[in-house]
């Protein structure tokens, strides 16, 4: 059961209690708790207390907790970021998670190399807290609208600014949390960036893309129609058993996570049929449940 992969879901962090109880007889076997730049009201000792009986009773794990804002910036809603990354560090074990997640964050409007900087001050801090609890820190791969030259909340989109800030910061429990569309969203292919970062990748979200090439080719990507759709796993274009096979011959332990909310299909009423799909989709693509040999 070692090598055995889970497969789970994304909740909010403050709707864990009452939400993971809806939904994990659907088969779901890891969550990810996730907070909005800040972590808020939400008292985590309690909240890890109460997953973790959950967890006890539905034989799930709870695979990262996070803050998605901007901790390098500091103002406007995301003054309290930074701190709530801290308390992340500092609650996870309670968790039972070594894994936090979330953005860099960004010089707000300034290029990626402006950032380095500031990114390098904030998470070398970070870093030496989280390695000080047996932590890993792990940057999802989303652009959040921003480029090379301008943007907000992260800069860990593109693999040269992972050179950049893995160079900037050379701490073993820095990594990524990787996922294919956010690299197809660039045109990217994710099968030969994903075989080349195995090594930093910490943690993997169940999202996909489905490119539509007759557009790129006929009005490229600043035109006026959408070339590109987030897609919930099983809808997209991502051979999710290649995905899964180069992540297992690479020795990841890890979870893949799916990342809802986002499919243009299927969504609002059909938000849950399209994750529970993605679930028995991704179990098929990893073999199924696990069988054990014969003695």
């Amino acid at each position: 059961m070692e090598d055995y992969l889970r497969i789970g879901t994304l909740v909010g962090g403050g709707d864990a209690v009452s939400v993971i109880p809806q939904i994990v007889k659907h088969g779901f076997e890891s969550f990810s708790l996730t907070f909005w730049q800040t972590t808020g009201a939400t008292n985590l000792a309690e909240t890890a207390a109460r997953v973790r009986e959950l967890a006890a009773e539905h034989h799930f794990v709870i695979s990262a907790i996070g803050v998605f804002g901007n901790p390098l910036t500091g103002t406007g809603d995301n003054a309290d970021t930074l701190a709530s990354w801290e308390r992340l560090i500092d609650h996870a074990h309670l968790f039972g998670t070594d894994i936090v997640n979330g953005f860099t964050g960004r010089l707000t409007d300034c290029s990626i190399d402006e950032s380095i900087p500031k990114f390098a001050e904030v998470f070398g801090e970070l870093s030496r807290r989280a390695a000080d609890k047996g932590v890993k820190i792990a940057f999802e791969n989303c652009s959040m609208g921003g480029n090379w030259q301008t943007g907000d909340w992260n800069i860990a989109h593109n693999p040269t600014a992972w050179e950049k800030m893995f160079n900037a910061v050379p701490a073993d429990n820095l990594g990524l949390e990787w996922e294919p569309c956010h690299q197809m969203v660039a045109l990217i292919d994710p099968i030969p960036q994903l075989r080349k970062w195995t090594d930093k990748i910490f943690h993997v979200h169940g999202k996909d893309a489905t490119i539509a090439w007759d557009i790129v080719k006929e009005y490229g990507i600043h035109g006026p129609k959408e070339y590109v759709w987030h897609r919930t796993p099983g809808f997209g274009d991502t051979n999710w058993t290649d995905v899964i096979s180069i992540l297992r011959q690479a020795g990841y332990k890890g979870t893949i996570d799916i990342e809802g909310w986002h499919d243009p299909v299927y969504r609002d009423e059909l938000e849950m049929t399209g994750q529970v799909h993605a679930l028995n989709y991704l179990k098929t693509c990893r073999g199924g449940s696990f069988v054990p040999n014969p003695r």
